[in-house]
């Protein structure tokens, strides 16, 4: 499923962090879990914050914004929707995790994993 996404990877709990943009959140991670993608990502796999947007000039622009923020603000912002820092990918099914909205985190809803269709 393609769109537009904003996404942040970590190395650890409060490690490396990596901001980026595509327009497949699924292959995108399949490819830096694998190892696919060479640079700076290479030891940088934990899926743990990501935006859907409508358009990729909108993502692209959050990319940019998120990318100029203190590292203390994008650590808050990785904590508000995922406390564990879990990591939202799951290598072995390529499925995405939801992240959940403040309610449901409330609720104690169930999780609920993002596949390909």
């Amino acid at each position: 499923m393609k769109c537009p996404c904003t996404y942040i990877l970590a190395s650890k709990r409060n490690g490396t962090l990596y901001i980026g943009v595509t327009s497949d959140l699924h292959d995108r991670m399949a490819g830096h879990w694998q190892g696919l993608l060479e640079g700076f990502t290479k030891n940088v796999k934990l899926l743990v914050y990501y935006e859907m947007h409508e358009t990729m000039e909108t993502a692209i622009r959050r990319e940019k914004q998120l990318k100029e923020w203190q590292r203390l603000w994008k650590m808050r912002l990785i904590e508000k929707c995922n406390p564990e820092w879990l990591n939202l990918f799951d290598p072995e099914s390529g499925a995405v995790l939801f992240l959940p909205s403040e309610d449901e985190r409330l609720g104690g809803e169930p999780v609920r994993w993002w596949t390909i269709t």
